[in-house]
């Protein structure tokens, strides 16, 4: 069963003389099957929402396949068109606005004429946003350019946060890589002596154990796990040395070994002694 088209705008009621960002109109329509706008020019910014179903927004050449929760911005004198689904035709919002402030405030998003799409399903904020500046414009107070301006920068805000996170999950540089593994050692190297491991760490910073680890060891030659090891017993090395009122075992436990033995044996396996015959030979020198 098809949905009824309905086809609904308000205007700003001040005029745009003069003013640096103007929100002109706002609407909201449920489109028919294969309701086409363009190809065309607009000579103000326009953003659409798409509150559910889908389409097609074409614009530079390029045909963008968009649903629910997907925006996309129209730059004044671009040539588009979009066009919604034949068997689930979209239902959008949309704000119309100008000023000399709009093309900055565009820009400062991340938004232009080679990316006038974002994807933005989990942000429950933007629709809301695009009801609250319908609401400014149809109360048609005094306040209205105050509050619909206000809401603007909000939801342009939304849209520069969304892309910067977009933008984060994509390939990392290798300045960034570089960045995440001295974090990881910061990690490390403050918390050695808590009962940490490779997965607390790895979600504690955001990334999965695997791909943590392969860029730990690009960096450093070595992995997590063995960086944490020879932290922990070039700890006890120094504490066997300077601190002869703590036993072996509290010294094992001052830097994160619960086992004696395993610390023991960990102490063997990198300086060639126990830590009882390493602490002798400091006691002798």
């Amino acid at each position: 069963m098809s949905k009824p088209e309905s086809y609904y705008v308000v205007s700003n009621p001040l005029p745009a003389e003069e003013k640096r960002l103007t929100v002109l109109f706002a609407g909201e329509s449920q489109t028919k099957p294969e309701h086409r706008l363009g190809p065309k020019v607009y000579d103000y910014y326009l953003i659409h929402y798409v509150i559910s179903g889908k389409g097609v927004f074409s614009s530079q050449g390029e045909e963008y396949a968009l649903g629910a929760g997907d925006s996309f911005i129209i730059e004044p004198e671009q040539l588009i068109s979009y066009v919604s689904d034949e068997s689930d035709p979209w239902h959008y919002c949309w704000i119309a606005f100008t000023g000399e402030q709009a093309a900055p405030s565009v820009s400062a998003t991340g938004l232009n004429p080679l990316l006038p799409i974002i994807h933005t399903t989990r942000n429950r904020h933007i629709p809301v946003l695009f009801r609250h500046i319908q609401q400014a414009l149809k109360a048609k107070k005094t306040n209205a350019q105050l509050k619909s301006v206000g809401y603007l920068h909000l939801l342009l805000g939304e849209y520069c946060e969304a892309l910067a996170s977009s933008t984060a999950a994509g390939p990392i540089t290798e300045a960034e890589s570089d960045r995440i593994v001295q974090q990881a050692i910061h990690y490390l190297s403050t918390q050695y002596a808590e009962p940490i491991t490779i997965e607390l760490m790895a979600e504690s910073l955001g990334y999965n154990r695997a791909y943590l680890s392969r860029m730990f060891k690009r960096h450093t030659k070595v992995t997590p796990v063995t960086f944490l090891l020879k932290l922990r017993v070039d700890k006890a090395k120094l504490l066997l040395r300077e601190r002869l009122e703590l036993t072996i075992e509290q010294i094992a436990s001052s830097v994160g070994f619960y086992d004696p033995l395993y610390f023991s044996k960990q102490f063997r396996r990198w300086y060639g002694v126990s830590p009882t015959e390493y602490r002798n030979q400091m006691k002798s020198l």
